[in-house]
């Protein structure tokens, strides 16, 4: 019997738990689910016959050593940077490795060393990173195969809510970690436009917007992710003219999210004095001039923005105008807008939320310029059985099946970009209702 170690059982585990759970008498394995939570364990594990739940803690040495050695796969879903801890360990007791997460440097370090071992360490197998790369590879490397010539490359992904649940004016709610859709986007976005490298600073990030369009789904906005660059060497279109990965939102979202950008209320880098007194108002107020106006008006001058603007509409829909107290202390601006918005934009218990992917490629065959959009959207069952949680778990349980197998004979530290991984993945989610549409149409 093959023990499977899963370290980490919050929301994007439970259909990671699931499928593995579901497979096991099938494959003969043991799944074991370690959390700080026993509790939160033993609620993923519920009962199952093949399941083993127990308190984790990372930082105890012995249970770390314990529990790995005796493992024959181990599964990180613990925050990247634990990743290479985690790593090193597989290292030692010579163990396989699978986490959703972006390889890090340090991870790729442990390249050599792996490969020389005999083990594999995938990742990125979550689904952004992770179906986006499989996904894409896979139309890549058939116009490659007919002979075309790409010359753009545009890859756009979004976690949303469903339309039928979706009851406030920004047209979104969380389905994911709420401060990395607080911080979104700081740095400066880089991406190549006809042969030109372009770079957009965050404060002009949600001013430099594209739309796209799915089918049954509507219409998105998108704006630039950080590096689209470094997609050129991962997806070997070095010499491409055009490159630029997005993140989707509806329409009219990103022009409300810029005032709080303006204002610098999702700076996460100080404390502001004294935040646990601070009212939504007062928030709100500190990054406006001192004036006899009302908040709305002084922020509406401000910013230059239509009082009855539909973008105000929204704004004071967050209650962002009330005197409700934040109370949290040696808060950050980022923080108490997180705290603010996760009381408006929380899922009810039946909300179903949304995942929307989509490349459109362009490329020249023959001398006809002719364009791929392959096209996704999946939507969750519930609060607890989310569309998010579901894409980034399952991809990632169908490569732990395909590790247990021994169906995957590379070594070393990958991510799923080759065909022996990417096929039969997506193969699988296929059946599995994860499907990509693909169009082609000439230009």
């Amino acid at each position: 019997m093959k023990n499977i170690l899963i370290i980490g059982a919050g929301l994007s585990a439970s259909s990671l738990i699931h499928y593995l759970l579901s497979h096991s008498n099938k494959y003969n394995w043991k799944i074991t689910v370690g959390d700080l939570s026993l509790e939160t364990a033993q609620k993923k594990v519920n009962n199952h016959p093949n399941g083993i739940a127990l308190r984790f803690n990372l930082k105890d040495l012995e249970q770390r050593a314990t529990e790995i050695s005796t493992a024959d796969i181990v599964i990180s879903m613990l925050p990247a940077s634990m990743h290479p801890i985690v790593a090193h360990e597989c290292l030692r007791y010579r163990k396989h490795l699978l986490t959703p997460s972006y390889v890090s440097n340090e991870m790729m370090e442990l390249h050599e060393e792996a490969k020389e071992k005999g083990l594999v360490f995938l990742n990125e197998l979550g689904v952004d990173p992770g179906i986006d790369h499989m996904s894409a590879m896979k139309v890549i490397d058939q116009i490659k195969k007919r002979g075309g010539k790409i010359t753009r490359f545009q890859s756009f992904c979004g976690g949303l809510i469903a339309s039928d649940c979706d009851n406030n004016p920004w047209n979104y709610k969380f389905s994911w970690n709420p401060r990395n859709v607080i911080v979104a986007g700081q740095g400066t976005a880089q991406f190549k436009e006809q042969g030109h490298y372009k770079y957009v600073p965050y404060n002009k990030l949600f001013t430099n917007l594209r739309k796209t369009h799915i089918p049954n789904y509507g219409d998105f906005e998108v704006y630039p992710n950080r590096d689209s660059l470094q997609y050129c060497d991962l997806y070997e279109l070095q010499n491409i003219p055009s490159i630029i990965r997005g993140t989707m939102r509806r329409p009219g979202f990103s022009e409300a999210w810029n005032v709080f950008v303006q204002l610098g209320c999702t700076d996460d880098s100080y404390e502001m004095k004294n935040s646990h007194l601070l009212t939504h108002k007062s928030f709100l107020n500190s990054f406006l001039p001192e004036s006899k106006k009302s908040i709305e008006t002084n922020l509406a001058d401000y910013l230059q923005i239509d009082p009855q603007s539909v973008v105000l509409e929204k704004i004071k829909w967050l209650d962002l105008f009330s005197n409700k107290i934040v109370g949290i202390r040696n808060a950050s601006p980022a923080k108490i807008l997180q705290k603010i918005l996760e009381q408006k934009w929380a899922l009810e218990t039946n909300d179903r939320d949304l995942l929307v992917m989509q490349h459109l490629i362009d490329f020249e065959i023959d001398g006809v310029e002719k364009r791929i959009t392959s096209s996704m959207a999946y939507e969750g069952t519930d609060r607890e059985h989310t569309a998010m949680s579901y894409t980034v778990g399952t991809p990632l349980a169908i490569a732990t099946k395909l590790v247990a197998t021994n169906k995957i004979e590379l070594r070393g530290v990958h991510i799923p970009t080759s065909p022996k991984l990417y096929e039969p993945i997506l193969k699988e989610l296929e059946k599995l209702h994860v499907k990509f549409v693909e169009e082609e149409t000439n230009l």
